[in-house]
C-alpha cells in the first residue's frame, strides 16, 4: 500500500494574528479586573460545595431506597418460595 500511495507529510500551517494596541480596550480590561477583584473571594467555591452536598444527599437517599427495595424483595422471595 505504501508503494502505490506514499505518505507525504503536509506542510505546517502558519497562523499569524497581528496584535494591535488598543488603549480603550486596555482601559476597559483594567476596570473590569478591578471590579472582579472586589468580588467576594471563595463565593464560587461555597456555591459549588453547597451543590455537591445536595447531590451527595440525593445519591445517598437513592442508594438507601434501592437497598431497602432489595432487602424487601429478598425477604419476599425467601418467605414466599
Amino acid at each position: 500500500m505504501s508503494i502505490l500511495f506514499p505518505k507525504v507529510p503536509k506542510p505546517r500551517e502558519w497562523d499569524y494574528r497581528p496584535i494591535y494596541y488598543d488603549k480603550e480596550k486596555e482601559e476597559r480590561r483594567e476596570r473590569r479586573e478591578q471590579k472582579h477583584s472586589q468580588l467576594h473571594r471563595g463565593s464560587f467555591r461555597e456555591e459549588h460545595e453547597k451543590n455537591m452536598t445536595e447531590l451527595r444527599r440525593k445519591k445517598q437517599s437513592r442508594l438507601g431506597f434501592w437497598i431497602a427495595l432489595l432487602v424487601l424483595l429478598l425477604f419476599a422471595f425467601y418467605f414466599l418460595l
